[in-house]
């Protein structure tokens, strides 16, 4: 996803972005990712005021392990996509604007920009529902497909003699 800096600067011209992005290298570390989709991608670039502003939307399907019970959990993620670049001589000239990316040479390729979008949107936590019960601590059950009958009463061994205390009152 090249485009020249320049073109877009001085031409004025809006240079849109069409195309998929494979990202399973980029997801290969994740352990919670059990296959996604290629990104889509769906984005444009054009000048304002000595900026390339580039905007869009990024579309993925994510199959993800639940973070309570390890059930398959699919997500369609939308991710907004907006950032600005601007050449180093134009960046160095003009005040310091932390939302501006200063780009050293003329073309600038937008690839590394939308992996950190899609790994900053992936969720934190993935639920396979939103009331998932999670595995049970004693038997390792699955608490969404049947009571297992364990005792949930969990009590710090620490405080375990305090538990008899009140028992003859």
């Amino acid at each position: 996803m090249l485009f020249k800096m320049q073109d877009v600067l001085t031409k004025g011209i809006k240079v849109p972005f069409h195309t998929s992005m494979n990202v399973d290298e980029l997801l290969r570390n994740n352990k919670d990712v059990r296959k996604a989709s290629p990104v889509t991608v769906e984005l444009s670039a054009h000048a304002e005021d000595k900026v390339v502003v580039v905007e869009g939307n990024l579309e993925l399907d994510v199959e993800l392990s639940c973070s309570r019970c390890l059930e398959s959990a699919g997500e369609h993620l939308s991710i907004p996509f907006y950032e600005k670049f601007q050449t180093l001589a134009a960046y160095e000239e003009g005040p310091e604007n932390e939302d501006i990316i200063p780009v050293q040479e003329d073309k600038l390729d937008l690839t590394p920009y939308v992996e950190e979008s899609v790994l900053l949107y992936m969720p934190f936590v993935p639920l396979c529902k939103e009331d998932c019960k999670g595995l049970c601590p004693q038997c390792g059950g699955n608490r969404n497909e049947k009571d297992c009958g364990c005792s949930n009463e969990a009590i710090d061994p620490r405080f375990a003699a305090l538990k008899d205390l009140f028992k003859d009152q």
